[in-house]
């Protein structure tokens, strides 16, 4: 009895062992857009990607029927206080193992062109977000004011 329970107990605990816990990992928050005006052909999502795990991972791309064409895109300083948009170096964004990458206004962003859908308060955009190690993620983004 006293051997069946440990083996029971080394199973149970192997089983945990390689599960690898919830908390490895990409895990995306908040994700939401601006309003814009339906005359408007663009517009943009932002997020916080968190790298729960211990191993680097990239957002390789992101995919959309809300939108004709999606880049992941960022605001650099032109000088002299001018700001453009481009789209990132290497055409990805790293995500640091314990690491986060912030997409926000002003900042790193996916871009979204040729809208083919109102971006009006309340709308909810499903995306495909694409990772190098975790693979297709599909998260929804809510569109707001602000």
């Amino acid at each position: 009895m006293k051997k069946a329970l440990f083996l029971l107990a080394l199973l149970l605990l192997t089983a945990v062992a390689c599960s690898g816990g919830e908390d490895e990992g990409i895990t995306v928050t908040d994700p939401w857009g601006r309003t814009s005006p339906a005359a408007a052909e663009n517009g943009a999502f932002y997020m916080m990607l968190t790298n729960n795990g211990s191993s680097d991972d990239t957002l390789l791309s992101a995919s959309t029927d809300a939108c004709g064409m999606v880049e992941l895109h960022e605001m650099y300083d032109k000088g002299d206080g001018v700001m453009g948009m481009r789209p990132v170096e290497g055409g990805n964004i790293p995500v640091p193992a314990g690491g986060s990458a912030e997409l926000k206004p002003g900042g790193l962003h996916v871009m979204c062109m040729m809208k083919q859908v109102d971006f009006e308060a309340g709308t909810e955009v499903p995306i495909t977000l694409t990772f190098e190690n975790a693979g297709d993620m599909e998260v929804t983004a809510v569109i707001r004011d602000n």
